[in-house]
């Protein structure tokens, strides 16, 4: 009983690291995706680049329409900079976590193999204070037979 709790705590604590690591390949995925996307908007940003975008628009305000794809351009590359800063706090949680988790298994993996007596008394605090009074009890009662018997015997022997 006690030993199936063990392993399952056990199995436990190896499967939520699996799991956190799961989320961690995850989230470098997402961040290296956020990262190619931040390069292309660095790229994008440069202003030979906006000028080689809008080449085709026909305007009598270009600069106007330079700036404006400039500042849609900022704007796009600041929320990719936050996404990334959000996703590498995630990253580190998720190492600490997968740390302790593999910490926690390790523990769990070092301890001895729990005995029958263990699992009885593990079983239930009341359970134990039993067993202990009835052991207690037995040996008194033994003693009590052991000692009626030498009486007997020495009367016996008087006789």
């Amino acid at each position: 009983m006690f030993t199936a709790a063990s392993a399952f705590a056990q199995e436990t604590a190896a499967e939520s690291a699996e799991k956190l690591r799961a989320q961690l390949l995850e989230v470098q995925t997402k961040e290296e995706d956020l990262r190619v996307r931040l390069a292309e908007l660095d790229e994008a940003i440069k202003p030979e680049n906006i000028e080689r975008s809008l080449a085709g628009v026909g305007s009598t305000r270009p600069e106007e329409l330079r700036e404006a794809r400039r500042r849609q351009l900022a704007i796009q590359r600041d929320g990719v900079l936050a996404q990334l800063k959000t996703l590498e706090t995630s990253r580190q949680r998720l190492e600490i976590a997968i740390a302790n988790a593999d910490a926690l298994a390790y523990q769990q993996s070092a301890r001895p193999a729990p005995t029958i007596a263990n699992q009885m008394f593990a079983a239930s605090p009341g359970l134990g204070y039993v067993w202990l009074m009835l052991g207690g009890g037995g040996f008194a009662a033994l003693a009590l037979a052991g000692g009626v018997l030498l009486y007997r015997r020495k009367i016996k022997l008087r006789s």
